[in-house]
């Protein structure tokens, strides 16, 4: 289908453009507003600063095209290839992306608040500062993505793979991470406050300089991790497995920390209320590293 008839009948009142043919079509620029493109193939098209709300491209084949500062709230990309796809800028509040495939695609700075990315592929994805508040991404391949400094809070991330992810200066307050395997994952500077981490696995992860304020991570194994100067004021520590951590300067203030792991764990400069600290004296805490 060439683009001057698609236009033609959208002008008519057509919406209807399911299964068709747009490869490589310019289609920048344009209001396409409730049109449904459902199985098209528009691989490699451009919809540039196009608005789409409310947009059916369920299944279609979008690898490669160009997304970049679109408008397209609530629209449906379940199932849709957008391998590669470069959809930076793009606004996609409250679009559904279930199961769809977006690895390698740029969604840096973004918006994708209350977004639906359940089961959805993001390997190797760069969402650099986008805003992922509210979103659903339970399940979803994080694996070698990039969201340093992307906004998470309130975000569901329940059995998300998030192996080699870059999570630096992230916005996680209030997300649900419980049982989450995060081992080795770059969080330094995070914002985690409120976060539930809940009996994830942390061990070895970096969390110099975050902010864990009032977060949950009772039970949680931080084995070796390394919490430099972090402030887990309030947080909840219990039955959390420290051993061989690095909490020197962080601060621990108000922290609850009965039955917590602390061998070989250093606490140089740590700060504990008198409480917390009586509480190491007393449970014979005698390797860790004061």
């Amino acid at each position: 289908m060439e683009v001057s008839e698609l236009l033609r009948r959208y002008e008519y009142g057509d919406r209807d453009f399911s299964g068709v043919n747009l490869r490589n079509a310019d289609l920048s620029n344009l209001t396409l507003v409730d049109i449904n493109l459902e199985n098209a193939n528009l691989t490699g098209a451009n919809f540039s600063r196009s608005f789409l709300m409310k947009a059916n491209l369920k299944g279609a084949f979008l690898n490669w095209a160009n997304f970049q500062f679109v408008k397209l709230t609530e629209g449906n990309f379940t199932d849709t290839d957008l391998t590669k796809a470069r959809l930076n800028g793009a606004f996609l509040v409250k679009s559904d992306f279930t199961r769809s495939r977006l690895s390698g695609a740029d969604l840096s700075h973004a918006n994708l608040r209350s977004a639906i990315l359940e089961r959805a592929n993001l390997c190797g994805t760069k969402l650099i500062g986008a805003n992922l508040r509210g979103a659903k991404l339970d399940g979803a391949n994080l694996n070698w993505a990039n969201l340093q400094a992307a906004k998470l809070s309130g975000a569901s991330l329940k059995n998300a793979f998030l192996s080699d992810t870059n999570l630096a200066e992230a916005f996680l307050n209030g997300a649900d991470l419980s049982g989450i395997d995060l081992t080795g994952i770059n969080l330094s500077e995070a914002k985690l406050s409120g976060a539930n981490l809940e009996g994830a696995s942390l061990s070895l992860s970096n969390f110099r300089n975050a902010r864990l304020h009032g977060a949950n991570l009772s039970g949680a194994n931080l084995t070796g991790a390394n919490l430099e100067a972090a402030f887990l004021y309030g947080a909840n520590l219990q039955w959390t497995n420290l051993s061989r951590a690095n909490l020197t300067r962080s601060d621990l203030s108000n922290a609850r920390i009965l039955g917590v792991k602390l061998e070989e764990t250093i606490l140089t400069d740590t700060v504990f209320s008198d409480l917390a600290r009586r509480y190491i004296t007393l449970a014979d805490q005698s390797h860790a590293i004061v």
